[in-house]
């Protein structure tokens, strides 16, 4: 745990991203995988679908599938853990479905033979079959895609998870913070923050500059604290004598992450969903303010794909209004009030927000908004069988196409044999006519 802390206003804090918790990680491409056949509107296009690998900052491993078939999955892209409502799968009437599929397959069940049986699957499964069944079971939730396993067995697989799947509830975030960001007054305990966690214990660690800044991260009682746990409830401790600044939180732990989180990358790589946990490193982060007089704000922000934006939560403990500018609009708010303003995003854009205010108050949040599974002009997902990791094509790239699908050439060869036949019926016609008496 770090604490930062400044003289200035209270306002004078430099924000980054909107607050987050859980699992950071970074993708390293598909390990486990079959093929498949997209159906679209101009031909049919094969795919690779099983299982991605990522690798957890601070240790750990992760498998996940796809949820995003139209978009991009970009090489070494650093995803997070992050809620359903900040994806595609938050509008989904199906995701419960989706997290149903995860939990009653592969790699969650592995014990393939049992699921083979389950599924009326006579010649067994192999790992390939079934992370490759899973995926095309879940793409077709996910992206309501016309898709089919092209090994028959994978596709037995598939056609039993999709009709079997039933609605789960969203599962909840290895590690938050409620809420991420308090405000008040020098001498006061700010808070309280509320750990939100499935790991058995959450490690504090004495901040660096605790000696020179004074402030503390205590329990209700006033007393230290060196661990937390989940429902546990903490506050900053300032000085009364402090002078008016910040204040960052930092906890951490391992432990491993339910099955059905959604991880989300800020570089437009798609988005994918949690279907196995080695004991990963956790961590999530919540800031403090404080100040003697006027407004004292406490700033967050959340995606919200529902209404297509980004949620930025403030509140005012001051003993005056809190008024800042986003995007040329100006907003007020009253002492002692908490608001929430749904800032409208472009899809696929990047945003870079800048929240100004009196005193040099400046608070920034960037990211990236990926709320559809259809990208902006990015065609569809590629996931060829000589090169795991997806690449974007179009559907007049020649690829390597099912041998029970049609392919691109379809349409070639439909003409050619039309062709043939209007050339030998006039043929035809001018036979007859030479015979005719």
């Amino acid at each position: 745990m770090g604490v930062t802390a400044g003289a200035g206003t209270a306002a004078a804090e430099s924000g980054t991203t909107a607050a987050r918790g859980g699992a950071t990680a970074t993708i390293g491409g598909l390990k486990t995988y079959g093929a498949a056949v997209v159906h679209t509107e101009t031909g049919d296009l094969e795919v690779s679908a099983g299982l991605f690998e990522m690798s957890v900052e601070g240790g750990g491993t992760l498998q996940t599938y796809c949820v995003d078939l139209h978009n991009p999955t970009r090489k070494d892209a650093r995803y997070h853990e992050t809620p359903w409502s900040g994806t595609s799968l938050g509008t989904n009437e199906d995701a419960g479905r989706i997290r149903w599929i995860l939990q009653h397959s592969y790699p969650q069940v592995n014990d393939l033979a049992a699921l083979a049986r389950k599924a009326g699957i006579r010649g067994g499964l192999t790992e390939q079959d079934a992370a490759a069944g899973t995926q095309v079971a879940i793409w077709r939730y996910s992206d309501g895609a016309d898709v089919y396993a092209v090994d028959a067995e994978a596709e037995k697989l598939a056609d039993y998870l999709e009709k079997k799947a039933r609605g789960v509830g969203e599962p909840k975030a290895s590690l938050t913070l409620d809420p991420p960001a308090v405000s008040g007054r020098p001498g006061e305990r700010l808070g309280p923050v509320t750990v939100r966690t499935d790991a058995d214990m959450v490690t504090v660690t004495p901040p660096a500059n605790a000696v020179t800044s004074g402030v503390r991260i205590v329990d209700a009682d006033g007393e230290p604290v060196t661990s937390a746990r989940n429902g546990d409830r903490l506050f900053f401790d300032v000085p009364e004598d402090a002078a008016d600044g910040t204040a960052e939180l930092t906890l951490n732990a391992s432990t491993t992450v339910p099955v059905g989180r959604a991880f989300a990358s800020e570089s437009r790589s798609q988005t994918q969903v949690l279907a196995g946990s080695s004991e990963s490193t956790v961590s999530v982060k919540a800031t403090a303010t404080w100040a003697k007089t006027g407004a004292i704000p406490a700033l967050s922000a959340r995606k919200n794909c529902a209404e297509g934006g980004l949620d930025i939560t403030a509140s005012n403990v001051g003993d005056e209004p809190f008024t800042f500018d986003l995007m040329g609009i100006e907003h007020s708010i009253e002492a002692g009030e908490t608001r929430t303003v749904t800032v409208p995003l472009r899809e696929d854009q990047p945003y870079d927000l800048t929240m100004t205010g009196p005193g040099g108050f400046e608070k920034r949040f960037t990211g990236n908004l990926d709320c559809e599974t259809q990208g902006v002009g990015t065609g569809i997902t590629t996931q060829t069988l000589t090169e795991p990791t997806p690449t974007v094509s179009t559907p007049t790239d020649d690829l390597n196409l099912a041998a029970t699908g049609s392919s691109n050439a379809t349409p070639l060869i439909a003409g050619a044999a039309i062709a043939f036949v209007m050339i030998g019926g006039a043929a035809l016609i001018l036979v007859r006519r030479r015979n005719a008496p």
